[in-house]
């Protein structure tokens, strides 16, 4: 078997669209530069997110230099959105969170809501170091995390998504795998460690970052999405079901809490530290 080593970098710049593979990334305490730093949300300010609208998988952002955006969706003509100059916020909810954030202009409440169909508009998190605490059960006083679902990284590896696949291709939806790891949205994937090693890590380094394991990744119905065709079937949650559940939920993958900064890239060592 090969050094553990990284394989692959995503960055999402808006929660729950498609974003980008760089070959690097610069590590902040609430999670990858750039990375969830948007959010769309309803008339009621409550985040939208694939599990209703699974077409969001077909939208998405390029982040560009100073923060802003470049969004494409099919049948929309693209639209550049600049970072918010305005300091006044609003109240959002992301989950059971109550976060402040500076909403965008109408151009892209008016791309968003033209492509779902619904009254939406897209929100900036315009200081990630103080808006939104990590639940204070994982993590040490003051850490934050961006709009991400609760940390700031998400830890997959290619050893457990072959395991995944092995264990769908045996079971009663066999034709809907094997399933691509964009599924489950990480973060960092890591090669070369054995499947599902990941359950008993409690700090890793990738590269010249340590981090924090926190807690298993509980998943949704946003795994059973395609990515490509907004699609929904049955796998991988039939499966996880079956194999990978821990108490009331079924996981995949690991949350992370950076323990210091520093700038990952493809091919990184990856090590156990515990």
């Amino acid at each position: 078997m090969p050094k553990p080593a990284l394989r692959s970098i995503h960055l999402y710049p808006v929660k729950s669209i498609a974003g980008s593979g760089p070959g690097e990334a610069v590590v902040e305490p609430w999670g990858l530069a750039g990375d969830r730093r948007w959010l769309l949300v309803d008339a009621e300010h409550r985040q939208i997110t694939q599990r209703p609208q699974p077409t969001l998988a077909l939208a998405r952002a390029e982040g560009l230099p100073g923060g802003g955006l470049r969004l494409t969706a099919p049948g929309m003509a693209p639209l550049t959105v600049e970072v918010p100059g305005s300091v006044e916020t609003v109240p959002v909810e992301v989950w059971k969170d109550q976060v402040e954030a500076v909403p965008a202009g109408e151009a892209a409440a008016e791309w968003f809501s033209g492509y779902l169909g619904v009254e939406c508009r897209l929100v900036y998190l315009d200081a990630p170091e103080k808006r939104r605490p990590i639940a204070p059960e994982y993590c040490e006083p003051g850490e934050t995390v961006s709009f991400a679902d609760g940390f700031p990284l998400l830890l997959t590896t290619t050893s457990s998504l072959d395991a995944l696949n092995s264990l769908i291709a045996q079971g009663d939806h066999a034709d809907e795998g094997p399933l691509p790891m964009n599924r489950f949205r990480p973060n960092v994937v890591v090669d070369g460690t054995a499947p599902w090693a990941e359950d008993e890590w409690r700090r890793v380094r990738i590269g010249e970052v340590v981090f924090q394991v926190a807690k298993p990744s509980a998943r949704c119905v946003v795994t059973t999405t395609d990515q490509h065709t907004a699609e929904r079937g049955k796998e991988p949650l039939r499966t996880l079901a079956r194999h990978r559940r821990f108490g009331d939920r079924l996981v995949f993958g690991q949350n992370l809490i950076p323990r210091g900064a520093g700038t990952i890239r493809i091919g990184d060592p990856f090590e156990i530290l515990d």
